[in-house]
Parts: structure tokens; C-alpha cells; sequence
């Protein structure tokens, strides 16, 4: 059986990590969000994948290869051009994308399932399938309640009694809202529905196919289903997934590494003397990281592979992604640490180089900078007003 993996956009709403890592290949617990997608496609029977790429391309390509290591086959359709010797990408938006594989040669044959690249989920795909073809539907949006209250931070779908869908509501105001159910970017189709895309040009399925399918009077149904969905479409709910998951509120995503101590898990050759580290679980921690006597991790944190933390030093409910290295002293509280910037909660980053900071939040594997620098204990209520 045929899917498609939705992995052409910017990731915007989680940078600074999109930067330097497309989407599909943020890490959750150093497995990346689309691997566990394969995985759900392959035990399911969809064992040929095409993937749309165009930012960081080259990354997705080279990680998953032609798929044979996951036990799929793997396509790529490339949406950009080369621009003095560089790749550019031009994303074609996702319902574009899909013409541009059909329009090359007829590939979707037959039901398919197409999934965005950017989610955790743990749905049973063959039920929805079978749901979808005895209905008939040309397409078929899987919807998930939620609280009224929360509506407003989705798309959401309003459908009859007979679940066809009828209008959209794009994040309306709690007062407003139609229906609690919404759009959690994972569509069935039948290859049909491309001829009403419009070729080679950028296209959208959220805001212009579906809207489309429902004024023309279409079969488009919505099946509404209880199941884990974790979309990471923005720091925040990165950073709620990295705690879903050590909490083990996020039931299919194991932590990697060895238990050593109850709720404390580590990769290999992790170089700490537990007996003088304060450190309270849910915790993991990556191989290779180094943890200085005297340094206190509070959990639910991640801290990831090839890590120095200094002596003194404070991780706090906090994510901290590999070769970063926390200075003595320093106090980092909900926070994310990535490369050069510092993130909080909330999405808000400071590029810890420009912010001259450099010397407590650096790369593990180059020495820091040499300055004239106070008392770390003085230093550590100073950083932390200034990134929080």
C-alpha cells in the first residue's frame, strides 16, 4: 500500500531547531518524529512512501536513505532548484506537492494515506481505512476531540450526522466554534481527488482543496477518533512531547538507554559520580555526557549526548540538546538549549553568542571563551533574568 509523508515546510514555528534540522528529523529522545510515522506506516502495510523535501532536503534524503533499513521503500520528490551550486528550496505547498509526484508519473493507484511529518501518533490506520472506503469518500479528514476551550488553537471541522464534512473553522474563538472536532493533518484519499489540484503551482490542502471538495458537493468525510496525536508544530509542543514522554504520559514512545536508578535513564559511558550529583528523575540523559560533581538535574529534563555540565550548575525542568555545555553555576529553568540559543517555554529564543553569554552556554567540544566574569553563584540569578 501507497502513503505520502508531508516533510516540505520551514518549521517556522520551531525555530531556532529548523535552522539546522527539518522537521521530520526533530528529535524525540534522539529518535526522530518520522521514524516512529515509518514505523506506524509499515505495521499497517504501507510499505511505499513517497516524501516531498525541500527545506534541508539533503538531510531527510541521507538519514532515511531508500527506506530498507526501516523495512519500507522510500521516494523523494524535490521542490525547490539550484541556485549558484546551492540547493533552494520552493515548497510547493502539501497539496501541490502531491500533483507534482502524480503529474511525474501515476503513482497513487489506489487508497492512500497521507501524514504530516511533524506529529507523534499512535492511530489504527487500517480502521480508518476500511471506515473510509465503506463510506464511499473521495477523502476523509481524521479528526480528534478536544476540550471546548481549547478550539481556538486548531483547525477545526464541522461535519452532519452523517460525519460528511460540511465548513472549516480556522482557530475560531471559543464562543464561536462549531465543533470540537479537529483537523489533525492525517488524510485518506482516493487518487481522484488530485484531478481537482491544479498543476504546477502551489496549492494547499487544508485551505484550498478541502474547501474546494465541499463546494463541489463532493463524498468527504471526517472519522472521528480517540488516539494519541502529539503535533510539534511549535517550540511549546515540542517541549510537551519531550515531557509526555518522560513523564510516560506518551504511551508509545519508549526512553532509550538503561534505568539505573528509578526514573533516571542513560546512554552509554555516561561519566557522573552519582554520589555527588542531586539529581531527581524523570531524567535521561545522552551517552557520552559529562555531569561535575555538585551539579543538580531536576526532572522531567532531557539532556542530550556529548554534554558537559560544570560543577554547580542547575538543569531544571529543561531541554538540552547534544555537545552543549553549561558553564559552572549556571541555573537554567524551563528552558531549551539548542546550539547557540536558549529558548524558553513559550518559544521565545536569545542567541546566547550575541548576547555575549557564550562562555556559560557553549559548544562541549570548543573551549569557552576567556573573559572577566563574576563569582558563578553571582553570575546564576544574573542569566537567568536575562533569558527567562
Amino acid at each position: 500500500m501507497k502513503a505520502m509523508i508531508l516533510a516540505a515546510g520551514k518549521g517556522t514555528r520551531v525555530r531556532p531547531i529548523t535552522y539546522t534540522i527539518p522537521k521530520p528529523l526533530i528529535p524525540i529522545l534522539q529518535k526522530p518524529v518520522m521514524e516512529f510515522l515509518l514505523e506506524l506506516l509499515r505495521k499497517h502495510g504501507f510499505d511505499q512512501i513517497m516524501v516531498n523535501v525541500s527545506h534541508l532536503a539533503e538531510e531527510i534524503e541521507n538519514y532515511f536513505r531508500d527506506g530498507q533499513r526501516f523495512g519500507v521503500n522510500i521516494g523523494y520528490s524535490f521542490e525547490g532548484s539550484i541556485v549558484d551550486g546551492q540547493l533552494v528550496g520552493k515548497a510547493l505547498g502539501s497539496a501541490g506537492g502531491l500533483r507534482r509526484i502524480q503529474d511525474f508519473n501515476p503513482f497513487f493507484d489506489d487508497t492512500f494515506v497521507v501524514l504530516c511529518g511533524d506529529a507523534l501518533i499512535d492511530l489504527d490506520l487500517s480502521a480508518v481505512v476500511k471506515w473510509h472506503r465503506e463510506k464511499g469518500s473521495i477523502a476523509t479528514i481524521v479528526t480528534k476531540s478536544v476540550p471546548k476551550e481549547a478550539v481556538s488553537s486548531y483547525g477545526v471541522v464541522v461535519t452532519d450526522e452523517e460525519c460528511r464534512i460540511k465548513s472549516f473553522q480556522e482557530k475560531p474563538a471559543v464562543e464561536e466554534a462549531l465543533s470540537t472536532q479537529i483537523n489533525t493533518g492525517i488524510y485518506i484519499f482516493e487518487p481522484e481527488v488530485i484531478d481537482f489540484i491544479p498543476p504546477n503551482q502551489e496549492y494547499d490542502i487544508g485551505s484550498e482543496l478541502f474547501p474546494h471538495l465541499v463546494a463541489m458537493g463532493k463524498p468527504f468525510y471526517a472519522v472521528n477518533m480517540d488516539f494519541e496525536w502529539v503535533d510539534i508544530g511549535k517550540v511549546p509542543d515540542y517541549w510537551q512531547a519531550i515531557r509526555g514522554v518522560l513523564t510516560k504520559e506518551i504511551k508509545n514512545v519508549q526512553i532509550p538507554g538503561q534505568e539505573i536508578a528509578p526514573g533516571i535513564y542513560t546512554g552509554i559511558n555516561v561519566a557522573v559520580n552519582w554520589d555527588k550529583v542531586d539529581i531527581k528523575g524523570p531524567v535521561y540523559i545522552g551517552a557520552m555526557t559529562h555531569i561535575e560533581d555538585g551539579a543538580k538535574i531536576i526532572g522531567p529534563s532531557m539532556i542530550g549526548p556529548n554534554c558537559w555540565i560544570c560543577k554547580e550548575a542547575t538543569v531544571d525542568n529543561s531541554v538540552i540538546f547534544e555537545h552543549s555545555r553549561l558553564g559552572a553555576g549556571v541555573r537554567l529553568v524551563d528552558k531549551l538549549v539548542f546550539g547557540r540559543y536558549c529558548v524558553d517555554k513559550n518559544g521565545v529564543a536569545i542567541d546566547v553568542k550575541e548576547a555575549a553569554l557564550d562562555f556559560w552556554i557553549t559548544d562541549a567540544r570548543q573551549q569557552p571563551p576567556q573573559r572577566n566574569l563574576p563569582h558563578p553563584k553571582e553570575l546564576a540569578s544574573v542569566i537567568l533574568d536575562f533569558i527567562s
